[in-house]
């Protein structure tokens, strides 16, 4: 007996997927992806047989109508460099969007009330994305003006980029964070430098975030790698992603100081925009609820079940104090909670 061959045909078995044991090797399909097939004209089907440039990038953003002509901007300039484009509806609005001539080149998935974490735990499973080299997920708020999505793509390729954003015009953006800000001096920063006078210190020996290794959650880019790694990551009742960007270097898949980076050579605005359906704060009256207060209560909860605090409700406000490194941390632009040191 050939126990060499045995003990490969036992991994083999050991390594398939399960349900599929009745099955011969030969037509199990382990991945898929999100490449059209036409019902009945199998000319206008885009396979890989006939399809000369095969869309091998895929470009998923949350969207809502009111948002609809920077959300046209940005899906024409990825539709011209041949990525998949998936809009993820939050609004439940899909027959207003049929005005683009775009509309049935694109993959709709509506369903009201859900955070782009949402519909990416559900529709954007590894094995369904596996054959996209790259996956962006990004925000509808976003000015695409300076931004060209294969130049992008060839940078993090060519400077080994598992996890990147587009730096963001600082002088038109809403930047929270100083890493995100675009620099002039080369394509690419992976950290950046600031004395500890006021907040933590930031030098060439840092090694975690926020000094390096590190991405904002409104226009990151995830190679096929990473994302497998990020996707087990995303836990199921996940809504606004608030601490996930901090845990991103696990699945840089190897020294986050090298494989994250932020890419200022193709780089874009952050308008700052309210979305998921929320609303302006100039169009809210005394007598509208205001959802944040859930969104507070939700995530207090989670930090209080695994951290352990000491709360101090303050109306809208939740502020939450525990021992961390000396520094102000304010995890959203409009104050829904604040975390302290003592």
């Amino acid at each position: 007996m050939n126990t060499k061959k045995l003990g490969n045909d036992n991994c083999k078995n050991q390594c398939r997927p399960g349900g599929n044991h009745a099955l011969p090797e030969g037509i199990i399909s382990n991945t898929s992806d999100l490449e059209m097939r036409h019902l009945w004209d199998l000319h206008m089907t885009k396979t890989i047989e006939n399809k000369e440039n095969t869309s091998t990038n895929l470009f998923a953003m949350a969207v809502g109508i009111k948002q609809k002509d920077l959300v046209n901007k940005m899906v024409k300039k990825f539709l011209v460099s041949n990525f998949v484009v998936m809009l993820f509806h939050y609004d439940g609005i899909v027959d207003e969007w049929n005005d683009f001539e775009w509309n049935n080149q694109v993959i709709h998935v509506a369903v009201a009330n859900q955070s782009k974490w949402w519909f990416a735990k559900r529709f954007l499973h590894p094995d369904i994305v596996a054959e996209y080299g790259y996956i962006f997920l990004w925000d509808e708020d976003l000015g695409v003006e300076h931004f060209h999505p294969d130049r992008y793509v060839s940078i993090i390729k060519s400077e080994g980029l598992e996890i990147s954003q587009p730096a963001l015009d600082s002088e038109k953006s809403e930047v929270h964070h100083q890493i995100t800000a675009r620099g002039r001096r080369s394509n690419v920063h992976r950290r950046i430098y600031k004395s500890g006078v006021s907040g933590k210190r930031c030098d060439g020996s840092s090694t975690a975030p926020p000094c390096t290794g590190w991405v904002e959650m409104m226009a990151p880019v995830f190679s096929r790698a990473a994302w497998r790694c990020i996707w087990y990551m995303i836990q199921n009742d996940l809504i606004h992603a608030w601490g996930l960007d901090m845990q991103l270097g696990y699945c840089a898949q190897g020294d986050r100081t090298k494989n994250v980076g932020v890419v200022d050579a193709e780089y874009i605005v952050h308008y700052g925009h309210p979305t998921l359906g929320g609303l302006d704060v100039h169009e809210v009256s005394s007598r509208t609820k205001d959802h944040r207060v859930d969104v507070s209560l939700s995530c207090h909860n989670f930090l209080a079940q695994t951290i352990g605090t000491c709360l101090n409700f303050t109306s809208v406000k939740i502020t939450m104090h525990f021992s961390v490194p000396k520094s102000l941390i304010q995890l959203d632009s409009e104050s829904i909670f604040v975390i302290n040191s003592f």
